[in-house]
């Protein structure tokens, strides 16, 4: 019998799928198991991204951030513009960035595991995407125009629904109230001679109003500004070159 919150479309999924073995997948959800990684894939933004217990599964606010990260680009004008994305996880972002616009996309990810399902995003969805396993912080940021990136933001204290169990968790906690990661990606952006023209961030609901005012500290002669996701929550930081 379907469960309640299982959509009819993922459900006829899962029946064909598993036909021979349902029960199994039921006592799956019923422990909280995710969908996504017993269908294998998600769709996002144009592409279909294969996703398993190595990375993260993409959500609809992540989407959102690269559909407005795209218009923004477009807004300025940018040609080709040469994009960073900083903890990549399964390739969503940079796959639907490279196969929206015309763009030259690197993508870093701290886990091997995570490159390599990015990699096979990227052959899925017939696209060129330079991805390389190294922490996020120790490479060069410089001669990007566009910086963007879904961090872990979750606090280490954050209760979080029993799915996330099934997930890997360094993509998803981050000391200092989950703020780490972007100070430290503002920090280094900061010290660049010439800054990116767009930063683009998805941030936790309740992380706007500090991160807004660590940006304006930090990169004073940059514009910030917060935007709010499809529930009208606080969710977006993007830094503008003026």
């Amino acid at each position: 019998m379907k469960p309640e919150y299982i959509t009819n479309t993922d459900w006829q999924l899962l029946k064909e799928k598993y036909r021979d073995n349902i029960e199994e997948v039921l006592d799956k959800l019923e422990a909280h198991y995710p969908v996504q990684y017993l269908i294998g894939n998600v769709e996002f933004l144009n592409t279909i991204i294969h996703v398993d217990e190595r990375v993260l599964i993409p959500r609809f606010e992540t989407e959102l951030l690269v559909e407005k990260t795209i218009q923004k680009l477009k807004k300025m004008k940018l040609e080709n513009p040469n994009i960073l994305e900083l903890g990549t996880g399964s390739g969503c972002i940079s796959i639907a960035l490279k196969k929206n616009i015309d763009c030259k996309v690197s993508a870093v990810d701290i886990s091997e595991d995570a490159i390599e399902v990015a990699r096979e995003n990227a052959t899925l969805n017939k696209v060129s995407i330079d991805f390389k396993v190294q922490d996020m912080l120790n490479i060069n940021y410089e001669g990007y125009d566009l910086i963007i990136s879904n961090p872990p933001y979750v606090s280490e204290t954050e209760p979080v629904g029993k799915e996330t169990q099934y997930e890997p968790q360094n993509a998803l906690f981050a000391k200092e109230k989950g703020l780490f990661f972007y100070q430290e990606i503002i920090k280094k952006i900061s010290e660049l001679s010439k800054k990116p023209k767009l930063i683009a961030f998805e941030i936790g609901m309740t992380q706007g109003n500090e991160l807004l005012e660590f940006s304006k500290k930090h990169l004073p002669t940059m514009t910030s500004s917060i935007e709010k996701d499809l529930t009208g929550r606080d969710r977006y930081l993007f830094i503008e070159r003026v």
